[in-house]
């Protein structure tokens, strides 16, 4: 299966051993940690958006605050290297304060919210200061448009071959090159540059933005967690497998959209889907066109798939008052959390044949949809490397599959050392919310 290689260069640059596991206390329980290895930081409130440095930008108070273009700070030429024109446009720039995270990273991945009418983009970036006091350059994180029009639209795009020697961006994923130096991420802050037409009066509108750092130590396998909830959420069911060889343009057809999938599955369980017109592209011999609609519109040209986190994240909040963002969980106790409060969760894991019973496939990298617990424990899965939608439940050994998803490392099929996604997970979640849902979601550090 063609499915995302997480952080599989980096992998290669790492330390190869394993540091320890979390100590155990007496009676083999997990001692427990002075704090989570995840930091979050998100700005979407008036005042957040008033705290930043504008140029040319304004704050825009409302039930959905956000920042857009109040009047061109510039323009800029852009030549777009997946559709080879070159074309002006006029921006304005928002700049995040300098934000410190709990723990000194290793690893960071922004999202953002946003619409972008026709004609209009954004470029998300970081900067951030090392523990030995010295900067990174500004490293793109992301251009991103909602739409692909020809004549008035960019490529969404993430942008290779940016590295300083100490740190690189992996496509969406900012990580130090070496993390055994003991260098680590102090500080960072985001850069959001907004871009129109010249002489437009349409402007992208940004509700949220935010990264998520993190320090997850390097780890072949994590301490089994308890059973702490029996809990099973109704969320749709859609097989990738099915559109296998459909639209070939977008990552060789469906076979590889697990993650514009399970994207699908989660925004139709919060009572979102696209609209006919919006499915009128599709050819309509295809079962489930809103899927090749997830697909199209999480296409990053550069990666050259769907797995792009963060536009994962972003196409969610293009379906009205969505949410989502890419985070780190620190265990499944955090997840069962989440399902508790009815909140499913996008889940990307990498691992052997062998080493998830009932999978009957072995993955680099594979995004699917955790919606409960049965009364064992056991995760139950909407997996979309399944030949049927009826076969897209599934339940996985709850200690297989926490350990698969949490690890940071893992041995390939030839015995190589490569990269585990240390509990990364897509939230999607509406802007009104229950108690019990913000609740747990700022347990896990999102608000």
């Amino acid at each position: 299966m063609s499915r995302r290689s997480v952080l599989g260069a980096a992998a290669a640059l790492a330390a190869v051993a394993a540091t320890a596991s979390p100590a155990l206390a007496a009676g083999g329980r997990v001692a427990p940690r002075a704090q989570r290895p995840v930091s979050n930081r998100f700005w979407t409130s008036y005042a957040d958006w008033s705290a930043g440095t504008a140029n040319g930008t304004r704050a825009v108070a409302g039930a959905r605050p956000a920042v857009e273009i109040a009047k061109a700070a510039g323009t800029t030429d852009y030549a777009d290297p997946h559709t080879g024109k070159t074309a002006t446009w006029e921006y304005a720039r928002w700049t995040s304060p300098v934000h410190r995270p709990t723990v000194p990273a290793t690893e960071v991945v922004a999202s953002w919210n946003a619409r972008t009418p026709a004609g209009t983009w954004l470029q998300v970036e970081l900067q951030g200061t090392y523990s030995d006091g010295k900067k990174t350059p500004w490293y793109v994180l992301g251009r991103w448009t909602s739409g692909d029009d020809k004549e008035k639209d960019i490529r969404r795009t993430s942008v290779d071959d940016q590295s300083d020697g100490k740190s690189s961006i992996w496509t969406d994923t900012f990580s130090i090159d070496d993390t055994t130096t003991g260098l680590r991420l102090a500080s960072c802050r985001l850069r959001l540059t907004l871009y129109r037409k010249p002489g437009a009066t349409a402007t992208p509108t940004v509700w949220r933005l935010g990264a998520m750092a993190s320090a997850v130590p390097d780890r072949f396998t994590v301490p089994a967690s308890k059973p702490g909830l029996t809990k099973e959420l109704t969320v749709p069911r859609y097989s990738q497998e099915i559109h296998a060889g459909q639209y070939p343009e977008y990552d060789n057809g469906g076979e590889a959209w697990c993650s514009p999938t399970s994207s699908q599955m989660i925004i139709e369980f919060w009572g979102r889907k696209p609209t006919a017109d919006d499915l009128a592209w599709v050819d309509p011999s295809y079962a489930d066109p809103q899927v090749c609609h997830a697909a199209r519109h999480t296409f990053d040209y550069q990666y050259a798939g769907c797995g792009n986190w963060p536009f994962n994240a972003a196409y969610a909040s293009t379906y009205k008052d969505l949410q989502g963002v890419v985070t780190r969980l620190d265990s499944l106790t955090e997840l069962e959390s989440l399902i508790a409060a009815g909140i499913p969760a996008i889940t990307s894991q990498s691992f052997l044949k062998e080493e998830l019973t009932g999978a009957g496939y072995g993955t680099a990298g594979h995004l699917m949809t955790v919606i409960g617990f049965t009364a064992d424990g056991d995760v139950i899965a909407n997996d979309p490397a399944s030949p049927t939608n009826p076969a897209v439940r599934r339940v996985y050994k709850r200690r297989e599959w926490e350990n698969i998803w949490l690890r940071t490392k893992r041995y390939n099929a030839t015995g190589k050392v490569v990269s585990g996604t240390g509990g990364v997970c897509y939230l999607y979640f509406p802007t009104k919310l229950s108690a019990a849902q913000k609740s747990a979601l700022a347990a896990v550090g999102i608000r």
